[in-house]
C-alpha cells in the first residue's frame, strides 16, 4: 500500500514507511481516509475500521467454565425469568468468545446466525446514517444482549458491533435457540418486547440525525454525556463524531467556533462545557 504522507510504497510486512518513517495506515473502506493502525474508527467518517475484505474475525475461543453461562443469563433481563435448569439447557450448546478492544465482532450486512450476551467489557453498536456516517446506537455492558434479530429472521446483520473494551461474550447459535423458543413461547414474547423499544430507539436516532443540524446534534450529545450538570466531557472528539453521526473534522471545527464564543473550553484534548444554558438552547433548534 502507499504511505499516507509521502506516497511511497510500503511493503506488506512493514509497519513504517522506509522513506519518511510514517506509521503504516489503514484505508477506510467507506471514505478512503487513512487512519493510524490500531484505531478502531475512521478519523474522517467514523466508520469502524475492519480487517481486509474476505477476512472474518470470530474472536478467540474461550474454555467453558461450569456454571458461568446460566449465572450470566440470570443477570440478563431477557432470560431472568427462567429457572436454573432451563438456563443450563439454553447455555449447554453456547460457546464463549474473547475480543480485544477495537476488534470487530460483526458488520452490517454480514450473515447473522447467532445472538450474543456480554459477559464482560463493553460492546459498541453503530449503524450508518442516511448521510453515510456512523451513528452510535448503544454501548452495552455485562448482562445485555445484542444480535437478537438474527434469531428471528434469516437475514444479514442490521448494525455494526465492535469491542469498545476487551470483551468476553456468550454466543448462542440460532440452530440451538430457535427450538428452545418454540418450546418456551413466553421467552419468545420477552424477546420481542426487548427488541421493540430497541428498534424504535434506533429509528428515532437515525431520523433525528437525518433532519437536525450539526450544532443541535453535537450540543445534545455533549449535554447527554454530562447529564446537563457536570461541565467536563469524558469523550474524545472522535467518539463525539460517532455519537453525533458526523465527520470528526466537523466536530473539531464546531468546537473551535464554540470556544471562540465562550461556550466550551478545549485544553489538551479535554472538553469542558462553559455555558450549559447556551448549549441547551442550541440543542432545541431544528
Amino acid at each position: 500500500m502507499q504511505c499516507a504522507s509521502c506516497g511511497a510504497t510500503i511493503g506488506g510486512q512493514d509497519k513504517f514507511c522506509t522513506k519518511c518513517g510514517t506509521r503504516r495506515a489503514l484505508r477506510c473502506a467507506s471514505c478512503g481516509f487513512a487512519s493510524s493502525r490500531g484505531d478502531a474508527f475512521c478519523g474522517e467518517c467514523g466508520a469502524a475500521l475492519s480487517t481486509p475484505a474476505g477476512t472474518t474475525i470470530a474472536g478467540a475461543e474461550l474454555p467453558d467454565t461450569a456454571g458461568d453461562g446460566h449465572e450470566l443469563l440470570e443477570r440478563c433481563s431477557l432470560f431472568r425469568a427462567l429457572d436454573t435448569d432451563m438456563r443450563r439447557q439454553l447455555t449447554s450448546h453456547a460457546h464463549r468468545r474473547r475480543f480485544a478492544a477495537g476488534e470487530v465482532i460483526f458488520e452490517a450486512g454480514s450473515p447473522g446466525q447467532s445472538m450474543m450476551v456480554v459477559a464482560a467489557g463493553t460492546v459498541r453498536v453503530t449503524a450508518r446514517s442516511p448521510r453515510g456516517y456512523q451513528i452510535l446506537l448503544a454501548d452495552l455492558s455485562a448482562g445485555e444482549v445484542f444480535g437478537e434479530i438474527a434469531l428471528l429472521a434469516d437475514r444479514g446483520r442490521t448494525a455494526n458491533a465492535i469491542a469498545l473494551t476487551s470483551c468476553k461474550l456468550l454466543v448462542l447459535e440460532r440452530r440451538d435457540v430457535r427450538p428452545f423458543l418454540e418450546r418456551h413461547p413466553d421467552v419468545c414474547l420477552k424477546l420481542l418486547e426487548t427488541l421493540g423499544p430497541r428498534l424504535r430507539g434506533a429509528n428515532a436516532r437515525i431520523t433525528e440525525f437525518a433532519f437536525s443540524d450539526l450544532d443541535a446534534r453535537l450540543s445534545k450529545t455533549l449535554l447527554g454525556l454530562t447529564n446537563g450538570t457536570d461541565s467536563k466531557v469524558g469523550a474524545s472528539q472522535r467518539e463525539l463524531a460517532t455519537m453525533a453521526g458526523v465527520p470528526q473534522k466537523s466536530v473539531s471545527r464546531c468546537l473551535r467556533e464554540w470556544q471562540r464564543c465562550g461556550l466550551v473550553r478545549l485544553n489538551e484534548g479535554r472538553i469542558t462545557l462553559a455555558d450549559l444554558e447556551a448549549l441547551a438552547r442550541i440543542a432545541t433548534t431544528a
